[in-house]
């Protein structure tokens, strides 16, 4: 029996101390006065009884009840009842205050705070004050209280004739009966009577209608998340103006809560004076009047309920997990259907008649019953989880937490992992898994009722109806006897609270209550004591857990087929079939992803160990070693699926002999893993077999055979019995053993306890001992073994292992320091763990202190052991690795690192790993890198061993390298973490390597070193051009040889000399760039110089013009100036020669200028320029200070036909010209020399315009005054190129519509080509100035229309370099990409915005050629003069001229364009330390990329091919040729480089530049050559430019693994076929077809166009015949000759082929690529080259169209002009020396027999004299001589010093030979 009440108080208002107004809550008087001992009085109750405050009113208010709910400090809730009720405050009530003022003083000392809210001072006039009945106690029945005060003031108010104190004292002496189910009728005396229930079962929540009001208040997504915010521990606040609903929500939360219990801070009702309990730090479920919501604002991390606007507010910083799916909808829609049922009827076309909602206490149980249900799921097979510790003398229950999360698929899932962790799951486990209890619904629901849930989720009428029954046992439990309850209870009439003559509530005798509780106790203490009868059963553990939702796990949904190939590989192993699992086992490590083959290597693991041990051989080791790494490296730290636990015993039992005496077990080689460090994952493991051995414990005495020898093998009958069901089975028979017994047994396992820790403690050490323990490895990478005090989830304080592990670590004593802190870490980390587990598992101080002293000991036994396999270890043969493959380098390449073991990894190029294109993959590779002074090299093979002997190799160029990052990766086979270095190239190259173990960090860290040295050395000398074959070291100079006489190199030190002294005058000021060795010099140069040529500030025209001025020394300068490509070039435009420009040929517009051969003027310009023939060399120094960089307008470029001229500049100084030349510090800056050069400068462009023939009339005005008006006006500011990078079209619209004539005649095409040629206006202007958008603001355009300003917006270099680098990503990622397909590549292709880039210059590029077809200038005047202005003039070059497309002209557009013109290609290709910082910028790659894209539509303009550009592209970065390395020809000029390629040739030397290698390589074989050269004469093209026409050039995609870039001739050619010869054992021949992989070898090699393979057939033939194979060019021109020549009398006139000349543009732009494929009769499509050689035309138009023969002439031999015969004849050796076939040539010339190797050669190899010829005879065969040869074929030549033997291939040609040498000797 229970009290139902415990305490009856009186509370009163008291005034406040401090004021008037407000008032405190005063207790009159409490009943019992004195505390009951089980039960003291609460504290605070008169701050809870009027929450808001206490205060006076107006008027007079009905009663209120509500229930407030206190908690005392053993977590037990009291129950506080108020009813509460008004008088009139009379002054007679300070009387009553002053009696209590005593009492309200000791509660104030009590420290509760009595603030109260503030309220305005009362109107004079009647007030009243709130009196409030409290009723306290222990159980919760809402009803029974609210009946029994309100009887109370019934009496009071209604003046019944029954005594106050009587009706108190039975209430206070009323017991109800404890044991549920049970009812009772209670009386309190006043003629009422009560009917109280108790519910059936403790357990379960009484929730009344509290869960359907809350449903009704919030709806059901905000209920839902309340629910999930309540069991992840976030803070709840309701906010109501109602008590009674705080109360009744904070009621239903928890009721839904059920089966866990909440335990942090529950307030439904919290007192206004305690409102700052609201920013505690921990959790809490607080409800608070809505009155006070304004201070609830501030709280950031609460979620406020208001249940009266029915919201829930989430703070932004608070994340509630929902619940997993798909429980969520499910509960939510079965949620929607109770509350809501019309919802299911509400679409019928005939709804049935409405059938009665069911009450709200049934709503209530319902609602509960959803959440019964969706907890039962979630927790389902949670007691399969249960780890029993202890039975006896308590049980001690673990949660495996991990392995619950596993099974049911719910690892992610971060609601259930914080329910799991949370308090409230810790109680449950404690209460409701202990085995022997009595058992409630949710037990029953979560063991049966299961499966039934799971087949009943898609029947929605099944669910509702499994809740309606679930409800119907809700109800019933509250409400056991609905048919009893009646209640007679009297009420006060209505607005009996209003009469005027209410007496106040009358002082009730304290003597007569008391009596009345002392007359019940008396009673009471004759009668037994109430004990609760409990039914104590074994709760049942229900059906083993399911996952939530079966997910098959895609990739690896494990079928029976990969279980097998597990299977299968093991029995090889332990077969000793080594081969066959070799196979197997890339397909093993493969199928190990998935986790039922983990499981199920385990288990066939398991079957080889007999007693605890399996000793294998070494191949066996290692296998089975490889399969557990490849297991284990999936496992999280938690491991789940219990992979880790099964692999435990397993590590311990496999083992191999090292030696007599040493053992080496499995567990040293699988401790890289994380799961080993993790404390969660030992103690789960250890609880784990501490329940294996207790259960064993207890079940071998009850059998009658010999204990089982293994720990769980006991016999079939007990495999039934689960753990729980023997401790429940203990825990019922406990009461009934004698004392004796009982200790025993807790004797027994606490010793089983101990001997477990002892055995974890080695375990623990066995794993976290690194075999080398001076490597610390474990300390510096696993989750670190010092940081894991924070990582247990223990609850015990550490207080203890902490100073065990202090003492005896001292005492252990290690020596060595390095062994001491891991042997110390493992001894810290394995104590904490006993410590915990010890202490939760009551084993005994003495014990665990024991356990302390063993700890270190255990540890260094240990170490001790290791340290010997360590040693022996080191001596076993090491594993067989892959041979290394040594590189082929080239000549004069050293290699700098030998090779470093590596593994190179797949990225994300799937042609690399053989994905995209099908074939095996052949990443990851195995090999090793090698470092040489001009590459970094890896070669290798395939780590799969399914894709065979293939060698793998990739290479760059070390000047390429771009990008250099460390990583950690796991390798392939292994799967340990390993260190790496991903290596990125320009040259699309990437190497993403992780180093071998056998590779220490330092030899990483050297390679690193030298790789960075070798990219950025300190000086250009250091560079592999300069260092490649020589052998001083890099970064010193080569000390310079003495050289007799005035050689080129002396001359050019000279000549830089004086260009320095001459510069030092200068000063200019320069803003960004200045080029190294810049010397300012202020003193004048000293009088006795060597050279009396200088440029002076001053006008001295008489030492600028004379030729009589130049020594010979600078003669001979001017000499080499005039070889350069540039003066070649200018030659061939007719622009004139520095000869006709010396002598002043007034006639040429033009001249060549040597104003800079000292480059004085311009450093980064040649030194011979072309200038307007009127300007002075002297006014052009001034003309130059405007311009950026001081690069003036010159002319590179005449149109043939147009006459017009293409000027390049740098842009004008982002200065006004006029405050540039104020600002300039010269020696005296007169303001008439500013004038003078704004003047020159207008002149120099007046010039420039008057110098195209047909506005030469208009020479003598000034047309260019508007420009220069405008320019140096006050606007004339022209700013620095900004560009927009992003804007859609270069050419604004408004320029476009001025160029073509304020009306646009010819809309531009669709497809981006330009509008028609005929859309200009005649009256054009005669020079457009091409600037940026930035220059031009301000500028008036010129009224005459002689010229016009042409803003456009480029591109910075900046936005270059970024471009570029996306564009490096998206050809060549670094990993592959998270969503395969070509969607990620063309996306990330698309962000770079290299196309658009390409789509600008080309744009214009093709605007410009159209001003220069219609026959007016342009100069383009971009940036520093040097990027973009460079790329936009070599384009217009190339597409209007088509000498620019042969080989030779693209050379010497280069030459001209870009190496001249001074781009930095060191500067942008950062070739030096100096240039790191600013990176890679690849101008000229996008200029070639340009190329390539006029190249695809004009596949017959260009007479070189495709791999041309290609091969430049490489080798514009790779350093490996000295043509593209400085910055300037100046630069080349300093460093002695310019002259020396036509000077210094010492014998047979490596090429130093890139034209002379592509010669060379060109006379072997055609690569360079495009064979669908079929040039139109006139041909301008006009590419389209749209980004849909461009393509994405394959030099950026494409790869070959099988012999790395081919772009280095010598290394890529493979090996040779070998011919199809009989087998030796007679066999059929063997076929030559081989298999060409795309991914892997390289196609073009492999299946070459059809012309190379005709042209090699015929050198093979030739070679069998016996003939020395003639160049393929002289064939090739042979073949297209006589092809012409039998198109012609066929009358068709020309072959019908795809290829004709006159194909309109769009139509040619399609022509046919015999790349593709071996064609055989296609190919004399491609021969009709030049049908128009034959015409004949003028100048420059002539050589443009010259025939491919002539331009091949310079591969002919130099002495072709004096070969009068030859052939080819066999020659005797001199004294026992053989027959050789030479190569003769008769001479008449020279009256010589010269022979050579053969006919290619151009050394002679030796000479006979026809002088000394004394006769000419036939001679005879001797030994050695050709076999098959008629004898008549010999003839013998004599001369004075010996006798020739010879040998013709037959008669006839020997009797000419004879004949022709006869002849030459008679015309002597």
């Amino acid at each position: 029996m229970a009290r139902l009440a415990d305490y009856f108080v009186l509370v009163a208002f008291g005034p406040h101390p401090r004021g008037s107004g407000e008032g405190q809550g005063q207790i009159l008087q409490r009943f019992p006065e004195k505390d009951w001992e089980d039960n003291p009085f609460p504290q605070g109750i008169e701050l809870f009884c009027q929450p808001s405050g206490w205060q006076l009113c107006a008027e007079r208010n009905p009663p209120t009840f509500f229930v407030a709910v206190l908690t005392d400090i053993n977590s037990e809730r009291h129950y506080c009842a108020c009813l509460t009720f008004w008088e009139p405050a009379e002054p007679a009530q300070d009387a009553v205050c002053a009696e209590d003022a005593a009492g309200s003083e000791e509660l104030a000392e009590e420290g509760v705070p009595m603030r109260l809210s503030p309220t305005s001072p009362s109107p004079p006039g009647q007030l009243f004050a709130p009196k409030t009945l409290v009723l306290v106690s222990r159980l919760d029945h809402t009803e029974v209280f609210r009946n029994s005060l309100g009887l109370i003031y019934t009496v009071h108010v209604e003046g019944l004739s029954v005594s106050l104190e009587s009706v108190i004292g039975n209430l206070l002496t009323c017991t109800i009966p404890l044991a549920g189910g049970s009812q009772r009728t209670i009386s309190l005396g006043a003629g009422d009577r009560q009917v109280i229930q108790t519910p059936l079962t403790d357990s379960l929540p009484v929730s009344c209608c509290s869960v359907a009001l809350l449903f009704r208040q919030l709806g059901i997504t905000n209920v839902l998340s309340l629910f999930c915010a309540a069991l992840t521990e976030h803070k709840i606040l309701f906010l109501s103006r109602s008590y009674q609903r705080l109360a009744d929500a904070c009621r239903g939360l928890l009721a839904l809560l059920f089966p866990l219990r909440y335990s942090f801070t529950y307030v439904p009702i919290l007192p206004a004076q305690l409102l700052e309990v609201l920013s505690t730090p921990t959790p809490f479920i607080i409800g608070v009047n809505a009155a006070f919501q304004a201070e609830t604002q501030e709280l950031l991390d609460v979620i406020i309920a208001d249940l009266d606007g029915g919201t829930v507010t989430v703070p932004e910083c608070v994340h509630i997990p929902p619940l997993p799916e798909p429980l969520q909808s499910q509960t939510h829609s079965v949620l929607s259907m109770v509350l809501d049922p019309e919802l299911e009827l509400a679409d019928l076309a005939f709804p049935p008649p409405v059938t009665s909602s069911s009450s709200l206490k049934m709503q209530d149980k319902e609602l509960r019953a959803v959440f019964l249900r969706l907890f039962a799921q979630l927790l389902q097979g949670y007691r399969w989880c249960l780890h029993i510790v202890r039975i006896h003398p308590e049980p001690v229950i673990r949660f495996h937490k991990a392995a619950f999360l596993g099974q049911r698929g719910l690892v992610e899932d971060d609601f259930l992992m914080k329910v799991l962790e949370g308090m409230a799951f810790a109680g449950f486990v404690s209460e409701r898994g202990v085995p022997y209890r009595s058992t409630d619904l949710f037990d029953e629901l979560v063991a049966r009722e299961v499966a039934r849930m799971r087949a009943d989720e898609n029947y929605p009428q099944r669910v509702l109806r499994h809740v309606r029954e679930l409800a119907e046992q809700l109800y019933k439990n509250e409400n056991p006897y609905p048919a009893v309850t009646m209640h007679k209870v009297q009420r006060p009439m209505e607005s009996s609270h209003l009469r005027r003559a209410l007496r106040p509530f009358p002082r009730l005798d304290e003597g007569t209550v008391q009596w009345i509780v002392d007359q019940a106790a008396a009673k009471m203490q004759g009668a037994p004591p109430a004990v609760r009868a409990e039914r104590r059963t074994t709760v049942p553990s229900g059906p083993p857990m399911t996952a939530i939702l079966e997910r098959s796990s895609g990739l690896h949904a494990n079928s029976a087929r990969r279980l097998e190939v597990v299977r299968n590989c093991i029995s090889y192993v332990f077969e000793g079939k080594m081969l066959e699992a070799k196979k197997l086992l890339p397909a093993v490590l493969r199928a190990l992803k998935g986790r039922a083959a983990r499981r199920c290597l385990t288990q066939e693991l398991h079957l080889h160990v007999q007693q605890n041990r399996a000793v294998l051989d070494h191949q066996q080791f290692d296998f089975v070693v490889r399969m557990m790494n490849c297991c284990l490296q999936d496992c999280t730290s938690m491991d789940e699926h219990g992979v880790a636990a099964a692999l435990l015993p397993l590590v311990t039992a496999f083992c191999r002999k090292l030696s007599p005496g040493v053992t080496q077990f499995a567990y040293s080689c699988v401790q890289e893993h994380v799961v080993w460090s993790t404390p969660q994952f030992w103690e789960a493991m250890f609880y784990g077999d501490v329940q294996t051995h207790i259960r064993a414990l207890y079940l071998e005495p009850t059998e009658d055979h010999a204990p089982s020898q293994e720990v769980g093998e006991a016999l079939p009958r007990d495999e039934e019995r689960s753990a729980l069901d023997v401790a429940s089975e203990q825990r019922r028979l406990w009461p009934m053993l004698s004392r004796e017994k009982q200790q025993e047994l807790v004797q027994k396992e606490e010793s089983t306890v101990f001997s477990q820790a002892i055995h974890y403690a080695n375990r623990m050490s066995y794993l976290l001992l690194p075999l080398d323990s001076s490597k610390s490895r474990l300390l510096r990478d696993r989750a670190g073994l010092g940081d894991l005090e924070s990582a247990s989830n223990s609850l015990v304080t550490n207080s203890m292992a902490g100073s065990m592990a202090g003492s005896y670590d001292t005492e252990s004593g290690f020596e060595d320091a390095e062994i001491s802190d891991v042997a110390g870490a493992v001894v810290r980390f394995i104590n904490r763990f006993v410590d915990k587990v010890c202490t939760e598992s009551g084993v005994t101080s003495d014990h665990l202190k024991g356990l302390h002293v063993m700890v270190p000991d255990i540890v260094q036994m240990h170490i001790e052991t290791l340290e010997a396999v360590h040693r022996e270890s080191k001596r076993l043969p090491p594993i067989q690795k892959p041979k290394l493959l040594r590189p082929r380098l080239l000549p004069g390449e050293e290699c700098v690192l030998d090779g470093l073991r590596v593994s190179l990894l797949p990225d994300g190029r799937e042609a690399g790993a053989g994905g995209g294109v099908g074939g095996p993959a052949l990443l990851p590779a195995e090999g090793a890198v090698f470092l040489t002074t001009y590459r970094v090299i890896f070669t290798g093979m395939p780590a799969d061993p399914l894709v065979g002997e293939q060698v793998v190799a990739r290479s760059f160029p070390v000047a390429a390298l771009t990008k250099e990052k460390r990583i950690s990766v796991q390798t392939h086979v292994d799967q340990l973490l390993q260190d790496g270095l991903q290596l990125r190239s320009c040259t699309f190259q990437l190497l993403k390597m992780a180093f071998d173990e056998e590779v220490g960090s330092d030899s990483a860290e050297l390679f690193r070193k030298q790789l960075h040295k070798l990219r950025y050395p300190p000086d250009v000398r250091g560079t592999f051009a300069f260092t490649g074959g020589s052998a001083h070291t890099p970064g010193r100079p080569a000390r310079a040889t003495k050289d007799k006489g005035p050689s080129l190199r002396a001359l050019s030190r000279n000549l830089v000399k004086n260009a320095k002294k001459t510069i030092g005058r200068q000063y200019v000021t320069r803003k960004k760039y200045n080029p190294p060795h810049w010397e300012h010099r202020s003193q004048p140069p000293p009088e006795d110089q060597d050279d009396e040529i200088s440029v002076s500030d001053e006008l001295e025209p008489s030492t600028l013009t004379p030729t009589s001025a130049l020594k010979p020394s600078d003669r001979m300068t001017m000499s080499s100036l005039v070889e350069r490509a540039c003066c070649r070039d200018y030659q061939r435009l007719g622009l004139g020669t520095l000869s006709s420009s010396l002598s002043r040929a007034k006639s040429e517009p033009f001249r060549v200028s040597p104003v800079n051969r000292m480059y004085a003027i311009c450093r980064s310009y040649p030194g011979l320029l072309i200038v307007p023939q009127s300007i002075q060399d002297n006014a052009l120094q001034r003309v130059s200070r405007c311009y950026r960089q001081n690069r003036f307008p010159v002319v590179c470029w005449r149109s043939g036909r147009s006459r017009a001229v293409l000027l390049r500049s740098g842009g004008l100084h982002g200065k006004g010209v006029v405050g540039l030349f104020k600002a300039q510090n010269a020696p005296s800056p007169g303001q008439s020399q500013a004038d003078s050069s704004s003047l020159e400068q207008e002149q120099y462009l007046q010039a420039v315009v008057s110098s195209m023939p047909r506005y030469a009339d208009a020479s003598g005005r000034n047309t260019l005054s508007g420009f220069s008006s405008a320019q140096l006006g006050s606007h004339g500011k022209w700013g620095s190129i900004r560009a927009s990078g992003r804007s859609g079209s270069g050419i604004s619209v408004d320029v476009g519509s001025r160029l073509a004539g304020r009306d646009v005649l010819g809309p531009p095409q669709p497809n981006g080509a330009p509008p028609d040629p005929g859309f200009l206006r005649p009256q054009r202007a005669a020079l457009y100035i091409i600037g940026d958008k930035a220059q031009f603001k301000g500028v008036r355009p010129d009224p005459l229309q002689q010229w016009e300003l042409v803003p456009i917006e480029v591109f910075e270099v900046r936005q270059v370099k970024a471009s570029f680098k996306k564009l490096l990503k998206a050809c060549v990622p670094g990993c592959p990409a998270a969503e395969p397909g070509p969607a990620s590549y063309l996306r990330s292709l698309e962000d770079s915005e290299w196309l658009s880039q390409i789509h600008k210059l080309l744009q214009v590029s093709v605007l410009v050629v159209e001003l220069l077809d219609s026959g007016s200038s342009v100069l383009v005047s971009l940036e520093d003069g040097w990027d973009i202005t460079t790329q936009v003039v070599s384009l217009v070059q190339l597409l209007s001229d088509p000498f620019y497309r042969t080989l030779e002209g693209f050379r010497l557009l280069v030459e001209k364009e870009w190496l001249s013109f001074g781009h930095r290609f060191s500067h942008r290709g950062a070739h030096t330390l100096a240039g790191q910082s600013s990176g890679f910028t690849p101008i000229f790659l996008q200029f070639l990329d340009c190329v390539h894209q006029v190249h695809l539509q004009f596949p017959m303009e260009f007479e070189f091919s495709q791999f041309y550009l290609k091969f430049l592209s490489y080798h514009h970065v790779s350093r490996r040729f000295r043509t593209f390395l400085l910055d300037s020809d100046y630069e080349r000029i300093e460093l002695g480089l310019l002259y020396e390629e036509k000077g210094e040739r010492r014998g047979p030397q490596a090429c130093r530049s890139v034209w002379e290698y592509v010669d060379r390589l060109s006379k072997k074989t055609p690569v360079f050559y495009n064979y669908m050269y079929a040039p139109e004469d006139t041909e301008v093209l006009r590419p389209y430019s749209n980004v849909s026409n461009l393509k994405v050039w394959d030099f950026y995609t494409e790869e070959t693994l099988a012999e790395g870039p081919p772009y280095d001739w010598e290394l890529a050619q493979g090996p040779p076929e070998p011919p199809e010869e009989e087998r030796p054992d007679g066999g059929a021949p063997q076929s030559r077809r081989r298999v060409v992989w795309p991914c892997y070898d390289s196609r073009p090699r492999a299946q070459p166009d059809a012309i190379s393979r005709l042209l090699e057939e015929l050198q093979r033939l030739e070679t069998e015949l016996g003939r020395p194979p003639e160049r393929w060019k002289d064939t090739w021109d042979r073949v297209k000759a006589a092809q012409r020549l039998e198109g012609r009398p066929d009358g068709r006139g020309l072959p019908g082929s795809l290829l004709v000349s006159s194909v309109p543009h769009h139509r040619r732009s399609l022509g046919v690529y015999l790349q593709e494929g071996p064609v055989g009769s296609t190919l004399s499509l491609s021969l009709d080259s030049d049908q128009s050689s034959g015409s004949t035309a003028s100048g420059s138009r002539q050589a443009a169209r010259r025939s491919t023969s002539t331009l091949y002439s310079q591969f002919q031999t130099a002495e072709s002009e004096n070969r009068s015969y030859e052939g080819t004849l066999y020659k005797k050796g001199a004294f026992m020396k053989p027959w050789k076939a030479r190569w003769f040539v008769l001479d008449k010339t020279k009256h010589q027999l010269r022979y050579y190797d053969h006919r290619v050669d151009t050394e002679c190899k030796g000479v006979i004299d026809l002088a000394e010829v004394e006769s000419v005879a036939p001679g005879t065969p001797t030994m050695g001589a050709p076999k098959t040869v008629d004898e008549k074929a010999f003839f013998d030549v004599k001369t004075t010093r010996r006798v020739y033997n010879f040998c013709a291939q037959d008669v006839p040609s020997a009797q000419q030979w004879v004949d022709r040498i006869q002849s030459c000797l008679s015309d002597a």
